[in-house]
């Protein structure tokens, strides 16, 4: 099959300090690549659909070696853009307990930051695609990316092309002379798919939810409907949005769930205790690329629901930004078997 789902927004070498120790403790990184659209690609290439990263790279060995990652889980990468001078990198602290993770962003002036409207041709990237996958981390990183996501948003709503946003709020990011509030409506209104939480909808849209605080880990998921009403209400072409729901016990141990709001009915998937976190960057793009699939290949929304959750408890279990999981170990833990006896 030809369909593609493209992806677009800034892949970064990504330095985590071993175990988890403090950025004080360590003298080497572990190092990996990651980024929100690259991992969602990533989740999808692993299920077989064809998936295409679009984003800017530096030419030199680092782009290089990042490029050929990306081939070997078989992402397409021929319209990734060369040019600029360096990769964007974060630093990553695993936290554990009570002591949260911490991120270091180091992205100012990365070959991607530094892309202009007019460097892609969108429509000849879009030729049968049936997705297209931006986060709110792109318009965060400069003006110049917002404009060129944009083009995109309004190429792939000119080809009848279907759009779907991971509001992503990063408040580290954006400090180009915009707030979100100022961007990202103008760009959701161009998405048929809508995935945030609370806090992403009220910094990014001005939509607040009612009786919620993340900071004592509760959930109240009448709050969520709330949200995704007023989005819906608001942005017309939105169809469907969906929340993943982190009832945060402490940083080593979350229950992970969802919500998939279509216009008419609240759908909550199962939940999942995880106990031992081992890595939750990525989780939510895992996420994503698992509600992808699902919406493009499974019977309904309740299918699609319930294995982007499974696909997303899993990504907690493995190390690095990447979902390397597959579609039977999916439908394994859907089933019910969450023993994690070895596979012999």
């Amino acid at each position: 099959m030809n369909e593609k789902i493209v992806t677009f927004g800034e892949i970064m070498l990504r330095l985590s300090t071993p175990g988890f120790l403090r950025f004080g403790q360590q003298n080497h990184f572990e190092i990996n690549f990651g980024g929100g659209e690259a991992n969602v690609a990533v989740s999808l290439a692993n299920y077989d659909l064809k998936a295409e990263f679009v984003t800017r790279l530096p030419e030199n060995d680092i782009a290089e070696a990042c490029i050929r990652e990306l081939k070997g889980l078989n992402v397409g990468t021929s319209y990734i853009l060369r040019g600029g001078n360096r990769m964007g990198i974060y630093f990553l602290e695993k936290g554990a307990v009570s002591r949260p993770s911490k991120v270091i962003y180091d992205r100012a002036f990365s070959s991607f930051s530094t892309i202009d409207p007019g460097m892609i041709d969108w429509k000849k990237i879009f030729q049968n695609t049936v997705w297209f996958h931006w986060s709110g981390i792109t318009p965060a990183v400069s003006e110049s990316a917002a404009q060129v996501c944009r083009e995109g948003i309004k190429t792939a709503n000119e080809l009848g092309i279907t759009v779907s946003c991971d509001l992503n709020y990063r408040k580290k990011l954006w400090n180009y002379g915009k707030k979100a509030t100022e961007v990202m409506p103008e760009l959701v209104a161009g998405c048929d798919l809508v995935m945030g939480n609370e806090e992403d909808a009220e910094m990014c849209l001005y939509i607040k939810p009612e009786n919620t605080d993340i900071t004592k880990g509760q959930i109240d998921v009448e709050a969520y409907k709330t949200v995704s009403k007023q989005i819906i209400s608001r942005f017309p072409k939105v169809k469907k949005v969906i929340t993943t729901l982190r009832e945060s016990v402490s940083a080593s141990h979350n229950n992970w769930s969802a919500v998939l709001w279509n216009g008419k009915d609240l759908l909550k998937s199962k939940t999942y205790r995880i106990t031992h976190i081992v890595d939750r960057v990525g989780a939510g793009d895992s996420f994503m690329g698992g509600m992808i699939y699902g919406l493009l290949r499974l019977n309904n929304e309740r299918e699609a629901l319930e294995f982007a959750v499974a696909a997303s408890a899993l990504k907690h279990t493995i190390e690095g930004d990447f979902n390397r999981v597959t579609i039977e170990e999916i439908e394994k833990l859907m089933s019910g078997d969450a023993s994690g006896r070895v596979s012999r």
